[in-house]
């Protein structure tokens, strides 16, 4: 895999300028960050070798260079899911390619459903923990020593003085958020009411299908990680909804902004 990782690495720089310091990874309704980019470089992900190609219809598929925040950055417009048939390692290619373009902090979003009986829909989650309850891990298998430690350490997978630099800018932003932790599972299907009970009872908040096998490799290469989720759905008894894709996606794109300037500001101050 290695050798695939520096070949993808290498054609992307061929393609590109920017030397990007920053990664980003968009998710479901929340790709209008890319908005705010100053784009130097676009690559379609089918293009890349060695690349997934995002099945998903919300997500674009493109790899965008540019400037934001003052900092150079790479971000992924459209992620890639266990769901899709992709393997955890494919699913978290992109960021071992990111670490290999330079990048020394990554930061994800994504939409997720509200467990915490406290949380309302539309609420803005900073993570600061989660549970992996895919059925694996991406680390399985022979390490790369080059990559980071076989066994590596996992007690900090968000990093804590982002955390508290993002709730101080969303104070001064007057913008509400929360802190909690996010359970991830393998979709596609959204969970029942006694599987929202579980993961509410096993210590989660929130629940979705992405970010935690993402940000397990990340920490795997000693990058620091920043984590934020839209609660676009309630798994709260007695606030069960039926929910659609559509309804998911206009609940990201109305808060999007909100995260979009937490995240931004947040980009120009480390």
């Amino acid at each position: 895999m290695l050798q695939a990782i520096k070949e993808t690495a290498a054609f992307i720089q061929a393609k590109t300028s920017i030397e990007p310091t920053i990664g980003i990874i968009l998710g479901t309704g929340l790709g209008g960050l890319v908005k705010e980019i100053e784009i130097v470089d676009e690559i379609p992900y089918e293009t890349i070798p060695n690349f997934p190609v995002s099945t998903v219809e919300s997500h674009s598929g493109k790899l965008i260079f540019g400037r934001l925040g003052g900092k150079n950055v790479v971000a992924m417009q459209g992620r890639f899911h266990y769901y899709e048939g992709y393997d955890l390692q494919q699913v978290t290619f992109p960021v071992r390619v990111m670490k290999l373009l330079g990048i020394e902090r990554l930061f994800v979003s994504n939409a997720s459903g509200g467990v915490n009986p406290d949380f309302a829909v539309g609420e803005i989650m900073i993570m600061n923990d989660h549970i992996n309850l895919f059925p694996g891990n991406p680390l399985i298998g022979k390490n790369i020593d080059e990559l980071g430690p076989r066994f590596p350490d996992m007690s900090d997978p968000y990093d804590e003085s982002m955390i508290q630099m993002a709730k101080t800018i969303a104070e001064e932003l007057s913008i509400k958020v929360s802190i909690g932790c996010y359970a991830g599972l393998t979709g596609p299907t959204l969970e029942t009411p006694s599987e929202y009970k579980y993961v509410r009872v096993i210590g989660a908040d929130a629940v979705g299908m992405s970010t935690v096998p993402e940000v397990i490799v990340a920490r795997h290469m000693s990058i620091p990680c920043f984590a934020i989720s839209i609660i676009t759905d309630l798994g709260v008894p007695g606030k069960i909804k039926k929910v659609s894709v559509q309804d998911v996606i206009e609940v990201a794109s109305r808060q999007e902004p909100k995260m979009t300037q937490i995240m931004k500001e947040l980009i120009s101050r480390i």
